[in-house]
């Protein structure tokens, strides 16, 4: 789970609680929101970009060629710094977006859907921020739309659209869309797939095996209901499952020690899996803001880059 102790570089008068973001009906405009939200909630500055490898900013010194500045840090920082590129091709990142039904529960305002729709939106926003190309592939039992990685005129606005389309099919197969991006995508670059992954996942396994064998990052968000972690019901009631239309009657007193149980196996699976692949996962609950997520994602990639660097230097070393 994604903690707001965790991320003690955040100020947390500068978070939109997601109940005030999700008023918004803009899809852009709230990722527009948490991205210069989370700008103003860092204390450190100049904050760290990156591309395909990781880039870094360091200050601006006289004799350095003054094409490399980066005026959008200029402009919040009021300092100069110029961009170290370990990699001159700049990310590029496929979005893997879940609009299952599953994804339609919700115990606030807003469901899971419309928090994990928002969840890309923001990571897209930020990245065509950076130059970054973006894609996106949406699914549910079966591939939805799909846009490549583009960093172009309109490309972030249909992007937005394709978000911004409602639940659709019943079930959920989180292998279909990793078997698609696998088939789709040539050049080396990350793939972040956001679902509740409340689906069977022993294909998953072989299926991600095929995109991290290609080179490309992958990272995980599992987006939950903070009813689904806590099982915080306390009246028994009949519940239809989404997927399934199935009915069941449930006394939360009676089932809650096995739901629990069987619901942490579940995630722990998850992890595990992820884990052994090198696969970065993050859990994060419909209630936290969504700074915290982008947070974790800029600290990861901070650290693989602080990794790339050694390893190269290791390799220096030897020859």
């Amino acid at each position: 789970m994604i903690a707001a102790a965790s991320n003690p570089t955040l100020s947390s008068a500068a978070l939109i609680d997601p109940q005030a973001l999700m008023t918004i009906r803009s899809l852009e405009l709230r990722a527009r929101a948490v991205v210069e939200g989370f700008w103003s909630g860092l204390h450190r500055s100049p904050y760290h970009g990156f591309s395909v490898e990781f880039t870094e900013y360091r200050q601006y010194s006289t004799g350095d060629d003054p094409r490399y500045l980066d005026w959008r840090v200029f402009a919040r920082s009021d300092r100069y710094f110029i961009k170290k590129y370990e990699d001159e091709t700049n990310l590029r990142c496929h979005l893997l977006v879940d609009q299952s039904r599953s994804m339609d529960y919700g115990t606030r305002a807003y469901t899971k859907a419309h928090y994990a729709a928002t969840l890309a939106a923001t990571f897209a926003y930020f990245l065509h921020l950076q130059g970054d190309a973006i894609g996106l592939l949406t699914f549910d039992e079966e591939v939805r739309d799909y846009l490549p990685a583009r960093h172009r005129p309109g490309h972030l606005r249909q992007l937005m659209l394709a978000l911004e389309a409602p639940t659709r099919g019943r079930g959920t197969d989180l292998n279909a869309p990793i078997e698609r991006i696998s088939a789709l995508i040539r050049k080396r670059g990350l793939v972040m797939m956001i679902s509740d992954f409340l689906a069977p996942i022993d294909r998953l396994e072989r299926n991600l095996v095929a995109v991290t064998a290609g080179g490309h990052e992958v990272v995980i968000f599992q987006v939950l209901d903070p009813a689904e972690l806590e099982f915080a019901l306390d009246k028994p009631a009949l519940f239809e499952d989404a997927e399934s239309q199935r009915t069941i009657y449930i006394d939360p007193a009676a089932a809650r020690a096995a739901y629990l149980k069987k619901f942490k196996a579940h995630c722990e699976a998850l992890a595990a899996m992820c884990r052994k692949l090198g696969v970065t996962y993050h859990q994060i609950s419909s209630g936290q803001p969504l700074e915290f997520a982008l947070f974790a994602f800029l600290q990861q990639r901070m650290k693989r880059g602080r990794q790339v660097r050694r390893a190269r230097g290791a390799i220096g070393g030897v020859s």
